[in-house]
């Protein structure tokens, strides 16, 4: 797993690297257009309002909805992506933050109309993410949902399935999402999941 100077390193490349494997329809990243055009079509069915993007990178996603007049507010642990993501945002309020903490505190007394996380929730263990999701529920507005599009699986055979088939690829050092094991854990709201590819999908948590 890349640490924060990792990620420092890719970040200039970043974009042009997933699109490159997205394109050729390969693990990790197959399906990553289609999950982020996803999570911006349904953000984009509600009028303008506050949304937080944890794991928010260059802004791939987030500037799109910048731009359409969203309240943007981010969260990344690499410093270099957020200043390429602040030139693209110059307004948005961005934070050089470890979300396997939690939020950070200047974010604690502010609710969202969305919570976005798109392919950064991998780095958290399962018990994390469920702790990480109860956390981010509390942040919501009365008709707020917490979208999450990542590597992930409806059921435990087809994320072995897709592990067989990336052979050394495969990364075990990140944790992937198995819907039928993540609702049982959500006890609140509605919870849907949209398969994108054959690796990549989108978890919907509806208040």
């Amino acid at each position: 797993m890349l640490d924060d100077k990792g990620f420092d390193l890719w970040a200039n490349n970043y974009d042009k690297s997933v699109g490159i494997c997205e394109d050729s329809d390969q693990y990790p990243f197959a399906g990553y257009k289609g999950v982020l055009n996803g999570i911006y079509s349904r953000v984009r069915e509600k009028a303008a309002g506050a949304v937080l993007d944890i794991g928010c990178g260059t802004g791939t996603l987030t500037a799109r909805l910048y731009n359409d007049g969203y309240t943007i507010y981010g969260i990344d642990f690499s410093p270099k992506m957020i200043e390429i993501a602040k030139v693209k945002m110059p307004g948005a309020e961005l934070y050089h933050y470890d979300f396997s903490k939690g939020l950070p505190q200047a974010l604690t007394c502010i609710k969202f109309d969305f919570i976005l996380c798109s392919y950064a929730i991998h780095h958290l263990s399962n018990d994390q993410k469920i702790a990480f999701i109860h956390e981010l529920w509390e942040h919501l507005e009365e008709d707020g949902e917490i979208l999450i599009g990542d590597v992930a699986f409806d059921t435990q055979s087809n994320l072995t399935n897709c592990k067989i088939q990336s052979g050394p690829s495969w990364d075990d050092d990140e944790i992937y999402i198995v819907y039928s094991d993540l609702v049982k854990s959500i006890p609140f709201g509605k919870i849907e999941f949209n398969s994108i590819s054959h690796c990549a999908g989108i978890v919907t948590i509806s208040k």
